[in-house]
């Protein structure tokens, strides 16, 4: 069996009760992240969730189905701190126990699914866009998958810098600003990706999108189901007009979505390579 062979198939032949031991790990970070700060990363403009970071490196390295289960638990700890320890008036969204004296027995329904739902699916879809990108990046297309995959992650860093910096700053000029700062910065990226040695590793790829598309997951799941479910609730809530919800929908969607899906992306890689060489050895 060839090298890349074996890098595809390692993370299969991970021991169950090495599983279990990092499923019961990633299960007790989650909760510790749920009920402190330590869940959230300060960004200036924005504290960035990154709760879902152990569903996803569980996702990865235990399989769909632990995966689905730290979901489950990412899911349940959201249910309890919104129900028990509510920080915003909309905080019913995410409660079933405080929607069913909003909207009744279909407010439990509701809010269960958001809830519940997206979080669960955060524990599944990375683990096979992982597999994918792995399986892309050793086959005979991998040097343009390779490309492509960089490509996609550059432009994913323009926008999300020039959303960062058009948030942040108050000057007339900050739109260039942002644009030029994210330009920089994806240019920088894929040329640093392009000429290091790491390139030629599928999981660091795939670690990445893991990350990116378990952020995304969760974000463009959550709130176009509270713009379904609750648009007028949400709008009485946060004391704007309903017809203002999706503008504050999209905005969360393009601003803190990617800027969490970058985040993701560097920890999940990051995090991903040393527990991949830690199961090595």
């Amino acid at each position: 069996m060839s090298e890349k062979n074996v890098a595809f198939t390692r993370d299969r032949s991970i021991p169950k009760s090495y599983e279990l031991v990092l499923t019961a790990l990633f299960t007790a970070i989650i909760v510790v992240m749920a009920f402190t700060p330590l869940g959230f990363i300060p960004l200036v403009v924005i504290n960035a969730t990154i709760i879902h970071i152990p569903v996803i490196l569980g996702a990865i390295f235990c399989g769909p189905k632990k995966g689905a289960f730290l979901g489950f638990v990412f899911g349940l700890t959201s249910f309890i701190k919104n129900t028990l320890m509510p920080t915003s008036m909309s905080a019913f969204v995410f409660s079933p126990i405080l929607a069913s004296s909003i909207d009744g027995a279909a407010g439990v329904v509701k809010s269960t699914i958001i809830c519940f739902v997206p979080r669960i699916l955060v524990g599944i879809i990375p683990y096979f866009v992982y597999r994918g990108i792995v399986k892309l990046t050793t086959s005979s297309h991998a040097k343009a998958a390779k490309v492509i995959s960089n490509l996609v992650i550059s432009v994913l860093l323009l926008v999300g810098i020039h959303a960062f910096f058009a948030k942040m700053l108050t000057t007339d000029s900050k739109e260039m600003i942002g644009w030029i700062s994210g330009a920089a910065a994806a240019v920088i990226y894929f040329i640093a990706v392009e000429l290091t040695g790491r390139k030629k590793d599928g999981r660091f790829l795939g670690y990445v999108y893991a990350g990116v598309t378990g952020a995304l997951t969760n974000t463009l799941l959550v709130m176009p189901m509270i713009y379904i479910f609750y648009k007028e609730a949400y709008a009485n809530a946060l004391s704007i007009e309903p017809g203002a919800v999706m503008g504050v929908i999209l905005g969360v969607i393009s601003f803190n979505g990617i800027i969490e899906a970058i985040v993701a992306a560097v920890l999940v890689a990051a995090i991903g390579m040393v527990l991949n060489k830690v199961h090595r050895r």
